[in-house]
Parts: structure tokens; sequence; C-alpha cells
């Protein structure tokens, strides 16, 4: 069965195509074929203004287009498309909702900051991964961050936060929101066990390449407090020339690290896993338990 997932977030829409086929004990087993990313950085728009300029309607049509296309191409027979905080919060979502489903028959359904902590939580990293420890998973993007915490085998406590790297690009975040985000941390991650975080969201992504470590392996708040340490001594330009970043990456890198560094320090974690996982492997999942 061909799957594809759309995540149109406030810095990149992605697109995910999966090939779900059952093991000899009836379990799916979901083999990627393919994930497109393309930097629209929708949030640039709307945490300033409100809503998303002509220029920036006109990419995400043309985006969704190439996306259709490419479904066709693999012959995918369902489609999970959901588009996070910007979405949320453009005042004329709803008009390049209606024009995209026009011109591509892609529907999109604009998700909760709830919602999207649900799908991120359906990729179940913490359910396969040992009793001895409680889980927190921390999903930061540009406009928003997830929340999910994991403990004695059971889901305790979700939460969705305003706080994401492009409105701290764009200082869209308030102290409040900050106080906020640690009140939540300090009273609704308390666990008998020590507790572990997991990470998802480009930018921890990055962060783990560039560490070397081997997969399955942690990176620890030290370094992470080095990274933030060491990028934000040098110009964008220097971030893309010594670390071979992208360029939207650059920019948004340095406040993402300080989301997880916060979170962590608040939640007294040390060590942080970084599975590839995100939204639209959420939403792979969901689409299958929908139409097995």
């Amino acid at each position: 069965m061909r799957l594809a997932a759309i995540d149109i977030g406030s810095n990149a829409a992605r697109l995910l195509i999966s090939d779900v086929k059952l093991d000899s004990f009836g379990n799916p087993v979901f083999n990627k074929l393919n994930l497109i990313r393309v930097p629209l950085r929708l949030g640039f728009d709307v945490f300033e203004k409100g809503i998303i300029s002509k220029e920036k309607r006109l990419m995400v049509l043309q985006t969704m287009k190439a996306f259709a296309h490419l479904m066709k191409a693999y012959d995918v027979q369902h489609l999970k498309a959901c588009a996070t905080s910007a979405m949320r919060d453009a005042g004329n979502s709803n008009d390049i909702i209606k024009k995209i489903k026009l011109e591509t028959d892609i529907e999109i359904k604009v998700i909760t900051g709830d919602e999207e902590a649900n799908y991120i939580y359906e990729n179940h990293i913490a359910e396969n991964l040992d009793k001895l420890h409680a889980y927190l998973y921390i999903d930061v993007g540009g406009g928003s961050t997830e929340i999910t915490f994991f403990s004695e085998g059971n889901l305790k406590y979700k939460e969705s936060f305003n706080i994401g790297t492009i409105r701290l690009l764009k200082n869209q975040v308030s102290e409040n929101n900050w106080n906020e985000l640690k009140d939540h941390i300090k009273q609704n991650t308390k666990s008998n066990l020590p507790i572990i975080a997991i990470g998802s969201g480009g930018n921890i992504n990055k962060i783990f390449s560039l560490s070397k470590k081997k997969e399955g392996k942690p990176l620890s708040l030290d370094l992470l407090k080095d990274y933030y340490k060491e990028l934000s001594a040098v110009s964008i330009e220097d971030r893309i020339k010594l670390y071979k970043l992208r360029e939207d990456r650059a920019d948004v890198i340095v406040p993402a690290l300080q989301i997880y560094i916060n979170i962590m320090r608040w939640a007294e974690i040390t060590e942080i896993y970084v599975p590839k996982i995100g939204l639209a492997d959420g939403l792979i999942q969901s689409l299958y338990e929908e139409v097995k």
C-alpha cells in the first residue's frame, strides 16, 4: 500500500511517500520511498503581518502541484495533508486551502497544536524503549513546540506552545511565553524514573549529524550548549560556510537550540535521543490506521 503525508510547517513543507507491507507476523513495515522538503518559510510572513503574502501563496500552490505530480508518479493510494502553526495563525489560510483543493485536489487540514502533538506521538518511539526511564518528546518547529511526556508505559501529558524558531527570530516570544512553558514543564514532567528526552525536528537532526554521533546514541545537554555558543558566535553567512548549512537552516538552528536547552534544563534532563521521526511520519502511521 502506497501512502503519502504532507506537512506544511512554518519553515518548510514536506511530502513523505511510504510503502507499507505486512511482515510474517502481520505487523506493518513502513518503507520510506521519498521525502521532499521545500523551504516555503511561511512563518516569516505570518508571525509579522498575520497573513501569507501573494508571493508565498504562489509558492505554496506550485509546491502542492509538484507534490500532486510526484504522488501520481509513485501511484500513491491514500494521502493525509496537514498544516500547522503558520497556517493556524494566517488570516487568509482558508482562501489558500480552497485554491489548493480546486487546482490540485489536495485537501489540507489545519490542525491544532494538540493534534500536532498527537500525531508526533503516533510514532510510538517511547513504547519501544526500556521501562526504566520516563521520556519527554520535544518537537521544535518554526511556529510552535510540542511537548509529550511518557512515563511508566503511559502518556502522562501533552501540550503545544507558541514558541518556535521563526517566532523567536521575529521577536514574537515574550517573557510570559517562556515562563508558561517553564511552569508547565516543572509541573507536568515529574517522575520517579530518570527522564530522557526524544527530539524531533529538522534542527535537532542537523545538530545530530554535525555531532558525528553513531545512530542510536544520545546527545548530551552540554554538547547542545557548546553548539549553541559556537553557532551564536558567528554570522549566518559563516554558519553556511563553516557548517555546510542551508540558508533556511542557518538562521533557525540557534533559536531551536535555545528551546531544546531550556526545556531540558527545566525538566532536569541531561541526554536527548534523536530518532529520524517527525510530524509526517506520525501522519503516515495515523493514515495507515484509518485505511488498513
